[in-house]
């Protein structure tokens, strides 16, 4: 049986190991494009770098595209649920009250991947910073303005 999108089944098997490097990925309420703002854009790099600071995470690599968000990071000791409902729930009342809106801001779900061991922890760096490339946006992702690296790439 095939789930349904945006469905529970996103949650099954999900689990949150520490030390473990993740792929997140997650989107606007109805994918609005609300970080074509630089405003919108550095609050969500600033709260990744915020719950870095908080031991939260180590966080790895990141890339605020229009309308989701992409960034790789180390579980410390909370959950990917801790982690997800404290990003999203303190970027959704900061970007509010930037945009003068209320409601949802954030689609309730998310997409987690675990980095394996056979892949390279490298690999899926450089693939979440090459989204805006494929997005066709830019040509070379530096050139993007909303993206975040811990290494020299």
């Amino acid at each position: 049986m095939k789930p349904s999108k945006g469905s529970n089944y996103l949650r099954k098997g999900r689990t949150s190991i520490k030390n473990q490097h993740y792929l997140l990925t997650t989107t606007v309420f109805d994918r609005k494009p609300v970080f074509i703002r630089e405003d919108a854009a550095a609050i969500v790099l600033n709260s990744l770098n915020w719950l870095e600071k908080q031991g939260k995470i180590t966080l790895d690599a990141a890339v605020v595209m229009p309308n989701h968000l992409h960034f790789v990071a180390g579980l410390k000791n909370d959950s990917l649920a801790t982690i997800m409902r404290s990003l999203k729930s303190h970027t959704a009342k900061q970007i509010n009250i930037l945009l003068e809106r209320d409601g949802p801001f954030w689609q309730s779900q998310y997409h987690d991947h675990a980095v394996r061991k056979d892949e390279d922890l490298n690999e899926v760096v450089l693939y979440t910073l090459h989204n805006p490339v494929r997005a066709g946006l830019i040509e070379d992702f530096r050139d993007y303005p909303f993206w975040y690296c811990r290494w020299d790439v």
